[in-house]
């Protein structure tokens, strides 16, 4: 029997997006880390199909279970605001795979040079993931507000060398310190370069305002103050998604590498601790991801005077709230 699709609204979230319970299912679907190896006709297939159903025409025969899926494939792999499709490694379902193997292989490799104390492992491992983070940042930035090629080049090379600095520096610092201690050095690290590398890569947001809309959609202005919202909840999101990985996992290493088997198997140590890794992000990514909506709500009132003014001379107060996409 064919389904009625009539109200379907392919819009409409699976999950209640005001609670913290439905935004982390919400997230758990679209960053499936298993879409990455969704073929890219599959991925066209799935942006017609969500495309067509907005506008009424879906083909006769399809069930919703069809365009449900479909969904889930645009919402994982195309920008929201723009609808163009998303670098493969900048997209949030590609942190599982990506950002296990760094993280697993940083904080190992980090482990082995405490003894040396050497430093072209700590520099080369924060560069790589910082570069990695810095490709995540620019694909969920909010795609309104451009950013020229010296912006993401300028943010680059801030967040780098201040991950670099960092870790340096309390490298210096923990030499006589117990080996759990330093091994707690690259999350600190990686925690200070978000706190830059996001607002960098997010600059232009920072100085032109973040485009914010009515609930209707309708772009009625671009406000500063709900920019800065948006990148402050998102670099909280993305400690919160590094912090458990990155300080319980030595801590488990510490007292595994203790084992007898396991000082057999020295080999084995950087697997394990990559493997681990990706069993902390598979949860942490759509928790930290959903801790805020994605679509924020902002009172008129807390604007800028300004665009107060425009919005209460155009509307009066048929509209006390705006929107806006903070990214991820």
């Amino acid at each position: 029997m064919e389904a009625d699709l009539s109200g379907f609204n392919i819009d409409a979230p699976r999950w209640d997006q005001c609670t913290f319970l439905g935004r982390v299912k919400h997230f758990f679907n679209i960053t499936d880390p298993r879409t990455v190896l969704v073929p890219e006709r599959e991925l066209d297939w799935a942006k017609v199909m969500v495309e067509k159903s907005r506008m009424g025409v879906v083909p006769p025969g399809t069930q919703v279970e069809q365009l449900l899926y479909a969904k889930k494939l645009y919402d994982s792999a195309f920008h929201p605001d723009t609808g163009d499709k998303m670098n493969v490694i900048g997209r949030m379902s590609f942190q599982v795979p990506g950002g296990m193997i760094i993280t697993g292989f940083m904080l190992q490799f980090y482990r082995w040079t405490l003894g040396a104390r050497t430093m072209p492992a700590v520099i080369f491992w924060q560069w790589v993931n910082q570069s990695f983070n810095a490709l995540v940042n620019y694909t969920n930035r909010n795609a309104a507000s451009p950013t020229s090629v010296r912006q993401m080049a300028l943010s680059y090379i801030t967040a780098t060398t201040t991950a670099v600095a960092t870790a340096v520096g309390m490298n210096m610092l923990t030499k006589r310190a117990p080996p759990l201690v330093g091994r707690w050095v690259p999350f600190a690290a990686v925690a200070a370069a978000n706190c830059v590398n996001i607002p960098m890569m997010r600059q232009q947001e920072l100085i032109q305002g973040i485009c914010v809309k009515d609930g209707n959609h309708s772009e009625i202005g671009h406000s500063r103050r709900a920019a800065a919202i948006g990148i402050t909840q998102v670099v909280i999101s993305r400690i919160t998604m590094a912090a458990p990985g990155m300080i319980l996992l030595p801590v488990i290493m510490e007292r595994l590498e203790k084992l007898r088997f396991m000082k057999k198997v020295k080999v084995l140590h950087a697997p394990l601790q990559v493997l681990l890794s990706g069993c902390f992000l598979i949860f942490m990514v759509p928790v930290a991801c959903g801790l805020f909506p994605q679509k924020c709500e902002l009172p008129v009132s807390y604007l800028e005077p300004e665009l107060q003014d425009a919005i209460r001379a155009k509307y009066g107060e048929l509209v006390p709230y705006v929107y806006f996409n903070k990214g991820l």
